[in-house]
């Protein structure tokens, strides 16, 4: 029953790799979404229900439910599954991608969002000052900034605009659904995300009937916070095994 993490924008099963480094267990598998640092299959749309279908598809093909993590992004779309397909998922984790109807995007989602100002905006991206935007913005540690930037090719910048695009009332359509997950969940977020307000993790947390974390990071708390996020998910999966054992007993 392996453990399955999701990413976000703008990264690819690369921000995983200091979290799994922290982990004791061993059957955990980290994935890249279409266009993110993996190939964009000819004809795929990718919009949030494109990737939705994606990751049902991918976790139908494991043979058995999983434990679902995703951040950002990634919280957004593996929350939306635990939502829709409860028999895929043993349990589900996710931070740092609300998922509400007061939630207001940012301003850099605004910005792709618009197909003038998103096209611009992609066009003339320079990784150097892509990668201090994310230093200084969000207090990702600079060796992450900068191999993150360096895959951001011209497949992932027309992901990027292709999913947001896609998102504009995503909190409205997807947020009266979270209450159908029926997973045991825990959500752990990065407590001084100015983009991702902590408030929409105890939302998130009462329709999800979730335990939250906060952590004391910014956005990516995977990266400032690695050895923190991983023992609260290896105590969150412990707690739901034994839990799952004591109903059947």
């Amino acid at each position: 029953m392996p453990a399955v993490l999701v990413h976000g924008v703008p990264d690819t099963h690369r921000v995983w790799d200091g979290l799994r480094q922290n982990l004791v267990r061993t059957d955990v598998e980290a994935w890249d979404l279409p266009g993110f640092g993996a190939e964009r299959p000819s004809g795929f749309k990718a919009t949030k229900e494109a990737y939705v279908d994606w990751l049902i598809a991918k976790l139908e093909g494991v043979g058995e439910p999983v434990d679902l993590v995703g951040h950002d992004w990634g919280c957004i779309l593996t929350a939306r599954v635990a939502s829709l397909r409860p028999d895929l998922v043993r349990t589900w984790a996710g931070g740092n991608g609300p998922i509400s109807s007061r939630y207001v995007w940012h301003p850099l989602a605004k910005t792709w969002q618009s197909s003038t100002d998103g096209d611009r905006y992609m066009a003339e991206l320079k990784a150097e000052s892509f990668a201090n935007d994310l230093i200084a913005g969000f207090d990702v540690p600079q060796d992450s900034a900068h191999d993150m930037v360096r895959h951001v090719d011209a497949v992932m910048k027309e992901s990027i605009l292709d999913l947001y695009r896609s998102a504009v009332t995503v909190g409205v359509e997807w947020e009266p659904d979270l209450s159908k997950s029926t997973a045991p969940s825990l959500i752990f977020w990065g407590a001084l995300d100015p983009a991702c307000q902590v408030e929409f993790a105890y939302s998130m947390g009462e329709r999800m009937r979730a335990h939250v974390v906060r952590v004391d990071s910014n956005h990516w708390p995977i990266l400032q916070r690695p050895a923190e996020v991983a023992s609260e998910l290896e105590r969150f999966w412990k707690n739901a095994v034994q839990n799952s054992d004591n109903s059947r007993a």
